[in-house]
């Protein structure tokens, strides 16, 4: 087994996400190294940020490779050429086909901004408010062939306030994401190396 774990990190973004993992994978909180940030969108914010880290970026256009399957194939073969351990959503905007699913079964993570299995797709923090709930949060999950709805890594409670907005609610969220996502693969990797002993 490797000393350090290899992680993939895939954008459409700003890579507010990504940023927080980098920063806690640097600071050994992590013990791995983010070998590549990959994109869907060749004007991701989230690209030029990774480069100011020194991290390899790469693109696949999903407007140019079509249809999913073949985009995700491709996406799956950069990921194996930087021999990846583990692959991180970090807001990538893309339902994934089979060939991603099964390519790295229990070996990628998404967050997402809702206490699944409340709120999955789109708008939680909107879905949250127009529900009435009082606690929203956000969620690290293991990725699976449904959306949102694989097994549960870790969450985060965030209080509803009265006078809470979608913009406002999301803020508070993304706080508590990005103190969530770098416990969760730093769990990960703990996880392997125990089994390993």
């Amino acid at each position: 087994m490797r000393e350090r774990g290899r992680v993939g990190i895939l954008i459409s973004g700003r890579g507010s996400n990504m940023v927080s993992l980098v920063e806690a994978m640097r600071s050994g909180r992590i013990a791995a190294d983010p070998v590549v940030v990959l994109s869907n969108l060749p004007a991701a914010e989230g690209l030029r940020r990774a480069a100011e880290f020194g991290i390899p970026t790469e693109v696949v256009d999903h407007k140019e490779v079509k249809p999913r399957g073949t985009h995700d194939a491709a996406v799956v073969a950069v990921l194996k050429r930087y021999e990846v351990d583990l692959v991180c959503l970090a807001g990538y905007m893309r339902l994934l086909s089979p060939v991603m699913v099964d390519t790295f079964r229990a070996r990628m993570l998404n967050i997402h901004p809702s206490l699944l299995p409340a709120f999955p797709g789109l708008d939680a923090q909107r879905q949250a408010l127009e529900y009435g709930v009082k606690i929203a949060g956000c969620t690290v999950h293991f990725v699976d062939e449904k959306c949102d709805q694989g097994p549960i890594l870790l969450q985060a409670a965030v209080p509803v306030l009265g006078d809470d907005t979608e913009a406002s609610l999301s803020r508070r969220i993304l706080e508590q994401e990005h103190v969530l996502y770098p416990q969760a693969v730093a769990l990960f990797f703990e996880g392997i190396r125990s089994t390993a002993v």
